[in-house]
């Protein structure tokens, strides 16, 4: 029910922040353009979200012979959870890292990179893949998709908004005033889109540890040190993704180092090992 309640209010709020942001920073006729996007995104989040999460990632379905390691445990852990078995794609990267999405546990998705089959034992795969399954059985996986659409679509405004001003002012661009709450629009768009992502992200993310560390059942070795394993392997190897779907990944795909971390919408990989302590 709480998923639920958050589903809707990241609806809801996904089309006043483009109404706004379409008026803010689009010449005439912008907040009907706004409207009709959120209209569009809301429709294709909800329903579609597995596979704009695909899209978004450039991931592949991942057939069984390739894998069979991720299958094997997939179902295990689709069983101790009491799942049905999600699909498994594959996103093409030597960086370990995993994601679900999807609407609900029976229109699922589990990605693997490349790196996170190759590298890992199957011990600290299957940890990595019970997280994963662990967001669907918190039913947490629209929820960041959807977290995922809204800062898309933000920084898309934002960027098309700089344009207009660069190649061309609207209407309005001759006042003042005006123009500088189109400039601070610009700039706060994709901190907005940040702040909306930091804040599912994190809550979500210690949910999943705690609920994966009971379907793997080997949470010290298969869930902790996995976590610090593919955060050191990130931070030298930052992935070239969108950034308004790297929440959805286990651990920051991208860069954290400097100022950036500040703003990680993932809590640090050391947060297993407290988890684990829990279920030892």
């Amino acid at each position: 029910m709480i998923n639920h309640i958050k589903t809707m209010f990241l609806m809801i709020l996904l089309t006043i922040i483009l109404l706004v942001a379409g008026e803010l920073l689009l010449d005439d006729g912008g907040i009907i353009i706004a409207l009709l996007v959120a209209i569009v995104l809301n429709y294709f989040a909800y329903w579609y979200s597995d596979k704009m999460a695909i899209m978004m990632t450039r991931s592949r379905p991942l057939k069984e012979n390739e894998a069979p390691q991720v299958y094997e445990a997939v179902r295990e852990l689709a069983a101790n959870s009491n799942l049905p078995m999600p699909r498994i794609c594959l996103m093409p990267t030597e960086q370990p890292n995993a994601f679900a999405a999807g609407r609900n546990p029976s229109n699922s998705v589990v990605a693997v990179t490349q790196g996170l089959v190759h590298m890992l034992s199957q011990r600290k795969l299957k940890g990595v893949l019970a997280h994963e399954m662990a967001h669907i059985r918190n039913r947490d996986i629209l929820v960041s998709t959807l977290a995922a659409v809204i800062a898309g679509a933000l920084m898309v405004i934002a960027r098309f908004g700089m344009y207009g001003m660069m190649f061309g002012g609207g209407r309005r661009d001759g006042h003042p005033a005006l123009l500088l709450i189109k400039l601070a629009a610009m700039i706060l768009a994709p901190v907005v889109a940040i702040f909306i992502r930091m804040a599912i992200s994190r809550t979500r993310e210690y949910q999943a540890d705690a609920s994966g560390a009971t379907f793997a059942r080997d949470p010290e070795e298969s869930l902790a040190s996995a976590l610090q394993k593919m955060e050191s392997y990130a931070r030298r190897r930052p992935l070239q993704v969108n950034e308004a779907a790297s929440h959805m990944f286990i651990v920051n795909p991208l860069s954290a180092k400097g100022l950036s971390g500040l703003f990680s919408t993932h809590p640090p990989s050391k947060r297993g090992l407290s988890v684990c302590a829990t279920y030892m």
